[in-house]
């Protein structure tokens, strides 16, 4: 039986390692296999090869992320070839006779690979003159985003709503492609503004530079511009004129200056016109006293409709932006950063007994409660605090202080809650310093009140040595500067 076994496992093993006769050449199982797997090893080998250029070496080396692409991309390219051609010598393949075989198929095989060499080329172009790199931001054929990957067959574009378009590299070398971030991300944008026909020219002119300058993004120099477009039918037309730091965030920035061009025109009592026509009517006469006619329907007079609302109708609640207002810190804020407050913030629904925080957990978030009702309670000693109704606030100082929650907080029934998280706080104090600096003499009308936090963040081992100072106005500043990177 084992004679029979060793018979089996030899003549396969001769089977497996048999030469095949190909043309001229002769060729076995056995190469065949170890050919592929260090084919696949040479490629495995050449993608680390490229990580480890892409996101470890050239970075260390300062080299930006444009030409750290290009140069990972062609030298783990040129390894590869090179390691399959010392492959195919190691294994003993004559390079000779597959240049034989690929000569003799290139014709037929040339027709149908035309696409894919013509986009081998333009990938090696594209790579070589850097004309458009990894990060830049394009538009091309009706999209704009930004170039993620450039390999030798296409190049990956994520597009602003965050979808990943693959574009044969051919079509990005024989086409237009717009690169707004050749040189940098600096570019123009017009915001254009209609304004009505009785209004000085200057003061608008004045009004719309102002809004340029309040706006973080714009660049000084070039400076904004306003131009005097043209006389509309119903408006005299204007258009600001900005350079921005990020076109990439035009859409951010234009909704930004738009905001604030409103709020200006605003206040300087500018008005913004409507499309109006003059309607002339024939025979006026009939329609007047087509409407001296009281039209009764079956017979009875309509009930008189009141011409104001019941005072219960009339009453509104009150804002989100005048809930903010209330609170101490943000009292002295204008509209517009009022609105951005607004804007950084959202949504949270609590269902009926569902727990929002607990005492100890991160301070790292601040409520307004816009409809239903929440209880603040000790969790430990099960000690009841307070019920917080609709435009009822809470946890501004530990957002603004990084203290610790020293009370647990649940809905009594279902909840929603405007939300503002220390990341979207410390993008708009990192936007707007100035605003770090009047929470700063607002917290400060509250020595006690601090000094017990303090002293608290001092127990609890939570207070950094270079913020701790017996000055509450330089405790606050120094640990507003640390919390939130200002």
């Amino acid at each position: 039986m084992n004679e029979a076994l060793k018979r089996i496992v030899a003549q396969s093993l001769s089977w497996f390692t048999a030469p095949i006769p190909i043309g001229n050449y002769s060729v076995s199982i056995s190469a065949i296999l170890q050919l592929i797997i260090w084919v696949f090893i040479v490629l495995f080998l050449s993608r680390a090869l490229k990580k480890f250029l892409k996101y470890r070496l050239l970075v260390k080396l300062g080299i930006d992320e444009g030409n750290r692409e290009a140069m990972a991309t062609i030298i783990s390219y040129s390894s590869s070839l090179l390691g399959l051609i010392i492959v195919l010598q190691s294994t003993g393949f004559n390079l000779g006779s597959l240049i034989v075989i690929a000569g003799g198929l290139g014709v037929g095989i040339g027709f149908g690979l035309q696409e894919v060499t013509r986009n081998f080329i333009s990938g090696l172009t594209l790579l070589i003159e850097r004309k458009l790199k990894v990060g830049d931001f394009i538009e091309f054929d009706g999209m704009s985003g930004y170039v993620k990957e450039v390999s030798l067959r296409s190049t990956l574009i994520r597009t602003r709503d965050g979808g990943d378009v693959v574009v044969p590299n051919s079509k990005l070398v024989e086409n237009k492609v717009l690169n707004w971030s050749y040189d940098s991300f600096h570019a123009r944008i017009q915001i254009p503004v209609g304004v009505a026909y009785n209004s000085d020219t200057v003061l608008v002119t004045e009004t719309l530079l102002n809004a340029a300058y309040m706006e973080p993004a714009v660049l000084h120099d070039p400076p904004p511009k306003v131009l005097f477009k043209n006389f509309g039918d119903n408006s005299l037309n204007f258009e600001l004129w900005v350079w921005v730091n990020r076109i990439d965030r035009e859409p951010f920035i234009r909704s930004s200056l738009n905001f604030i061009i409103e709020h200006n025109l605003r206040q300087n009592q500018i008005t913004v016109p409507f499309p109006q026509r003059d309607l002339w009517i024939r025979n006026g006469e009939d329609f007047n006293l087509l409407g001296r006619k009281k039209i009764y329907q079956n017979g009875h007079r309509p009930e008189k409709i009141p011409d104001t609302l019941s005072v219960a109708t009339a009453s509104q609640t009150l804002t989100l932006k005048d809930l903010l207002r209330q609170v101490t810190y943000f009292q002295n804020f204008t509209d517009l950063e009022l609105r951005q407050l607004i804007e950084i913030g959202h949504r949270k629904r609590l269902y009926p007994s569902q727990m929002l925080f607990q005492e100890g957990d991160p301070g790292d978030a601040f409520y307004i409660v816009l409809s239903g009702s929440v209880e603040v309670f000790v969790e430990k000693i099960n000690k009841h605090l307070t019920n917080l109704g609709a435009g009822k606030f809470f946890g501004e100082l530990s957002l603004m202080l990084g203290i610790p929650r020293t009370a647990s907080v649940r809905a009594l029934e279902e909840t929603i809650l405007f939300t503002i998280h220390h990341n979207a706080f410390q993008s708009i104090l990192q936007e707007h310093p100035e605003l770090a600096e009047e929470i700063v003499q607002e917290l400060c009308k509250h020595q006690e009140e601090l000094a017990q936090r303090q002293q608290q963040l001092r127990t609890m081992g939570l207070l950094d040595a270079t913020e701790d100072d017996k000055n509450p106005v330089v405790w606050v500043r120094k640990r507003l500067q640390n919390l939130f990177g200002l």
